[in-house]
């Protein structure tokens, strides 16, 4: 018998163990040695062995109900195993691998049965330890049940904040749904044509709602309006913005044909509407003089207008001015042009040059000029269209970060 074997069985079964009962136990255990890796038992199995652990370390896993191998321990020499085969013949509650080679002591069934029965103190020190690790297994049974309660209480409170969440979200996008609806009903449904003169609009918004608007206004019998404006915010916010801000142009368009004193009036009016807030908007508002051709016009920080005429290259309409909005003192200077026959007036928020492709490049005010000049025999309509599909190629699918609208007039075109 291995000489430490005896210190081994005393931690097994007691310090206060008899010499001549370990000595029985020593002749009934068979003492063997194994290599690493070796299965001594298989969790579910049935087994009639016990074992007692000499030298070497042993591990103990179980396989979970969710299919994953868990760690239990790492069993030492004095550490035993295998005892509920033989209490209850039940099957094997976890698999144990020894880490290292060991050395065991080994009884069967029938073996270790007959000590029981013949060694009161035997029995009685092996039914002690026996308990105590059940008590002690029931501990570590109870805290696990505590920390998967504990593990599903957190569960549960993130899946009813998730849920919280989309059901908020769901609300703010049907929210949003109902305010691009709203949006969309204020923007012209169909633009006017009038005699000699044809409209063509397009628009798309970096989100559900956007901030940019256009507006073709009849003044009178000889006047029209020109409007494409752009409010300094994305979203919700733009969206009521942009509302208040083109209820305004309309208001004050028919009090004046002066373009500055239109854009002045709004301007003073998002101030007192909203005097503390930080959104502002940039514009170009014009006034057309119908049988003249004339086109008086303020840019207020706006991208300037391009001008296609048939032999002429692209150009740009002059005109300074600071946006509408936030800083209260403003002053805006009136430009003009006259418009001929075949001419284009393209008119175009910031969302068109600053649009970007894959590689983050912009397609920039060069090249919007560079596709009109290749299209400036299309009608209005045709070169909007022509215009959203250069740019979309451009893009190649990259996200769109601003709103994108375009209005064209074409002079000498009728229904």
């Amino acid at each position: 018998m291995h000489r430490g074997s005896t210190h081994i069985l005393r931690q097994a079964f007691g310090e206060k163990i008899e010499e001549s009962t370990l000595n029985t136990l020593r002749e009934a255990a068979d003492l063997r040695s194994y290599p690493s890796g070796t299965i001594f038992c298989r969790q579910g199995e049935p087994g009639d062995t016990f074992f007692v652990i000499v030298e070497g370390h042993l591990t103990a896993t179980k396989l979970t109900e969710e299919g994953e191998e868990r760690l239990l321990s790492i069993l030492h020499p004095g550490n035993y195993f295998g005892e509920m085969a033989l209490i209850d013949d039940s099957p094997r509650m976890a698999t144990i691998i020894s880490a290292t080679p060991a050395t065991v002591l080994e009884f069967n069934e029938v073996v270790f049965n007959r000590l029981l029965v013949e060694s009161p103190v035997v029995a009685t020190s092996f039914l002690r330890r026996v308990m105590g690790d059940m008590r002690s297994q029931d501990g570590r049974a109870i805290q696990d049940l505590h920390e998967k309660n504990k593990e599903l209480e957190k569960a549960y409170a993130e899946l009813k904040s998730a849920q919280a969440e989309l059901v908020e979200k769901e609300r703010m996008e049907h929210e949003l749904e109902l305010a691009a609806e709203a949006q969309r009903d204020l923007l012209p449904g169909e633009l006017p044509n009038y005699s000699s003169y044809s409209f063509a609009a397009y628009q798309t918004p970096a989100r559900i709602v956007g901030g940019d608007f256009y507006d073709v206004i009849d003044l009178d019998d000889d006047h029209l309006g020109l409007l494409l404006a752009d409010v300094a915010d994305k979203g919700l916010h733009a969206a009521l913005f942009m509302a208040v801000t083109r209820t305004l142009f309309r208001r004050e368009a028919q009090q004046s044909l002066s373009p500055s004193e239109v854009a002045l009036a709004v301007h003073y009016g998002m101030l007192d509407i909203a005097p503390d807030h930080d959104s502002f908007v940039t514009a170009f508002y014009g006034v057309l003089h119908r049988p003249s051709g004339k086109l008086t016009y303020v840019r207020a920080a706006q991208e300037r207008p391009l001008l296609v005429r048939q032999g002429q290259p692209v150009s740009r309409l002059p005109g300074e001015g600071r946006f509408l909005g936030m800083l209260r003192e403003l002053s805006l200077e009136e430009y003009s042009i006259r418009l001929r026959d075949g001419d284009r007036l393209l008119m175009f928020s910031d969302g068109v040059p600053d649009a970007v492709n894959q590689q983050d490049e912009a397609y920039g005010n060069d090249r919007l000029v560079q596709a009109i000049s290749r299209s400036s025999y299309l009608h209005a309509d045709e070169l909007a269209q022509f215009i959203k599909e250069d740019v979309a190629l451009w893009s190649d699918g990259a996200a769109q970060f601003d709103d994108l609208t375009l209005l064209i007039l074409e002079v000498g075109s009728s229904e």
